[in-house]
C-alpha cells in the first residue's frame, strides 16, 4: 500500500540521520519527496557521509520519486526559493518535515552553561531553531491553500527530563513549543503540526564515531539501544497517512509510542521501546 500517492512533502537536512530516514519512507510510501540540505554529490559537509542525492536515489530505489535541492537554511532567501520551486513544480505542499539542524551530539562538549562557549547558541538556535521558524515562513502560506496539511518538527522529548545539555536541551524544547505555538494558530486552517522525538539513532556519524557500520553496530555496547533513522521516519510516514492526525495537533510523541500505536517495526523487525534518558 503506497497512502501518500499524490502527496507533495519536503523534508529539510535530509543529507543523512533522521532526514534522510524520514524521506526515503515518505517516498517508499508514495510521496513526491523534496528533499534539502546543504551536502551534495562530491561536496559532503564536513567530509561527512551522506549527500542529498544520495537520499534521492535511495528514494528512487525503492520505487519512489525524490528531488535534491541544495539549500542552506540559515539563508532565508534560499530557504524561500525552496518554497517557490516546489510551488512552481507541483502547485501544492502536503507534508513539511523540518528536520534541519546546525548541531549534532558529535562534538559537542559536555559542561555546566557557565563553562559552554556562546557559540553553541549560533550552532542549535541560528542553524537549528531558527531554520525551522524561516521554513515554515515561507512554507505556511502554500500549505494553507491545501484543505489539510500537516508539519512536523524533529526534536528529542523524553517526558520534560532535562538531557543534560544546557544549549541542546533549550533549543530541541523551543521546537517543541514551536510545534505546540503553530498548532493554535493553524488550526483553523485543518494544518496539523507535531513534534516527533527519536531515541538514540544509529545514524551515519554515530556509527563513525563508533568505528562501526550497519552490519557490525551489535558488536559495540554502546549502541546497543540504538534504532535506526527509519523507525522515526516509519512513525511520520503513519501519522502522516492517519486521517485523523488533527486529533494529535499539537502534541510530542516519541518514536517508539508511534511503533506500538501504528504496528510498526524498524529495519531488523525490532519493536523498540521509546528511549529513556
Amino acid at each position: 500500500m503506497k497512502p501518500l500517492v499524490g502527496k507533495v512533502a519536503l523534508v529539510t537536512g535530509g543529507s543523512r540521520g533522521a532526514g534522510r530516514g524520514i524521506a526515503i519512507e515518505l517516498g517508499k510510501a508514495g510521496a513526491t519527496v523534496y528533499v534539502t540540505g546543504r551536502s551534495i554529490q562530491e561536496n559532503s559537509t564536513n567530509d561527512w557521509p551522506g549527500t542529498i542525492d544520495e537520499t534521492v536515489e535511495q528514494i528512487e530505489a525503492m520505487g519512489g520519486k525524490g528531488i535534491a535541492v541544495r539549500c542552506d537554511h540559515t539563508k532565508d532567501t534560499e530557504t524561500e526559493a525552496v518554497i517557490t520551486q516546489i510551488r512552481e513544480e507541483q502547485g501544492k505542499m502536503d507534508i513539511l518535515v523540518n528536520n534541519v539542524w546546525g548541531a549534532h551530539d558529535l562534538g559537542i562538549a559536555a559542561g555546566r552553561f557557565y563553562e559552554l562557549p556562546l557559540e553553541h547558541w549560533d550552532t542549535m538556535f541560528t542553524a537549528g531553531v531558527r531554520a525551522q521558524l524561516a521554513t515554515n515562513h515561507f512554507a505556511v502560506p502554500l500549505l494553507r491553500e491545501n484543505e489539510q496539511a500537516v508539519i512536523f518538527h524533529t526534536t528529542f522529548w523524553d517526558n520534560g527530563k532535562y538531557t543534560g545539555h544546557f544549549y541542546y536541551d533549550l533549543a530541541k524544547n523551543a521546537l517543541a513549543r514551536m510545534a505546540y505555538g503553530l498548532s493554535i494558530d493553524l488550526k483553523p486552517d485543518n494544518i496539523a503540526v507535531l513534534a516527533v522525538s527519536p531515541g538514540f539513532m544509529r545514524t551515519e556519524l554515530v556509527l563513525k564515531f563508533h568505528g562501526s557500520d550497519e552490519e557490525h553496530w551489535q558488536e559495540a555496547e554502546d549502541l546497543q539501544r540504538t534504532e535506526t533513522p527509519h523507525y522515526i521516519g516509519r512513525g511520520i510516514k503513519a501519522l502522516a497517512s492517519d486521517p485523523d492526525i488533527m486529533a494529535k495537533t499539537g502534541q510530542v510523541i516519541r518514536a517508539g509510542d508511534l511503533a506500538k500505536e501504528y504496528q510498526f517495526a524498524d529495519l531488523d523487525g525490532r519493536y523498540i521501546p521509546p528511549f529513556s534518558i
